[in-house]
C-alpha cells in the first residue's frame, strides 16, 4: 500500500522520492495548482530586506525579475526548503527562520535589535494571494513598514485522479499526507466529489500543524496525526507513528 501525497507540485515530486528512500510506496494528487501574478517591483522603494513565507512566492518572481536589485537585500526565509529556493533563484545573503509564520517574525525583530536590519527601512513580503497569517499585520504591530506584493496563487483542484480514486475504494492506499489547511479543504471536497470520502476518512491523516490536523478533524477523520514541528521530517516522523503497527510487523 501507499502513502498519497496532496502537496502541489512540484514539492510533490521531491517529497514523494523522500518517501520512497523511507521505505514507502507513494502516490501523488496535487490538491493546490501553482499560478504566477505578474510582480512590477517598484525601484523607487528603498527596501531594506526581503521577507518570504513560501517558496512559491520565490518561483514565481525568479522568472521576472532577471538581474534585481533585490538580490542584494537580506531574505528573511520561513524556513531551510524555502531558503534554499532563495538561493537557487539567486539570493546570496539568506536568513532562515524554523520553519513557521511566528518564528519568522521573531528572527525579523531579532534582526533589527541586534542592529543587522534597519526597521526604518521596509520590508518586501512576496506572498500568496491567500495568506493563513497576517504577518505584515503582526510585524506592523512591531513598528515596521511591510510592502505585500502578491506573486502567486493557488488554485484548488476539484477532482482526484481517477487512479488514486480507484485507490481508495481497493484499500491500496494507508495513509495521507497534509500539508496546508487549504489543500486540506480541497482534498475533502475532491474526496466527496470523487465519492471516496469515506474511504479517504478512514485511513490515518498526518499533517504538518495543528491547524492543519483540526481541518481533518472537523469533517469527521478520527485518525489524524500533526507533526511536532512544522516540518518536513517531522511530518514523516508523525507518519511513522500513524503506522506503527506495519513499522512492527516489519521488524
Amino acid at each position: 500500500m501507499a502513502v498519497l501525497v496532496t502537496r502541489p507540485s512540484p514539492d510533490d515530486d521531491r517529497t514523494a522520492g523522500a518517501l520512497r528512500a523511507r521505505g514507502f510506496e507513494a502516490l501523488r494528487a496535487p490538491m493546490l495548482r501553482f499560478e504566477a501574478v505578474p510582480f512590477q517591483d517598484d525601484v523607487e522603494a528603498n527596501y531594506g530586506a526581503v521577507i518570504v513565507t513560501s517558496a512559491n512566492a520565490l518561483r514565481a518572481v525568479a522568472p521576472q525579475i532577471g538581474n534585481s536589485r533585490l538580490f542584494k537585500l537580506p531574505l528573511f526565509a520561513v524556513g531551510e526548503s524555502t531558503a534554499a529556493a532563495a538561493r537557487e533563484a539567486g539570493f546570496g545573503d539568506v536568513i532562515a527562520a524554523k520553519g513557521d509564520a511566528g518564528s519568522l517574525r521573531d528572527l525579523v525583530v531579532a534582526s533589527a535589535k541586534s542592529k543587522q536590519l534597519k526597521k526604518a527601512s521596509p520590508l518586501l513580503y512576496l506572498a500568496g494571494a491567500d495568506l493563513s497569517r497576517d504577518l505584515a499585520g503582526e510585524l506592523g504591530e512591531k513598528g515596521f513598514t511591510v510592502v505585500t506584493a502578491t506573486t502567486y496563487r493557488m488554485m484548488p483542484v476539484p477532482s482526484l485522479p481517477r487512479g488514486i480514486c480507484d485507490a481508495f475504494m481497493a484499500d491500496g492506499i494507508e495513509a495521507v499526507l497534509h500539508y496546508s489547511r487549504r489543500s486540506a479543504r480541497a482534498f475533502l471536497e475532491a474526496a466527496r466529489a470523487g465519492g471516496v470520502e469515506i474511504s479517504a476518512l478512514a485511513l490515518p491523516q498526518c499533517c504538518i500543524s495543528p491547524a492543519v490536523a483540526a481541518v481533518l478533524r472537523d469533517a469527521g477523520a478520527t485518525q489524524v496525526t500533526a507533526a511536532a514541528s512544522p516540518d518536513e521530517n517531522a511530518l514523516f516522523e508523525a507518519l511513522e507513528r500513524a503506522l506503527q503497527p506495519r513499522f512492527r510487523a516489519n521488524l
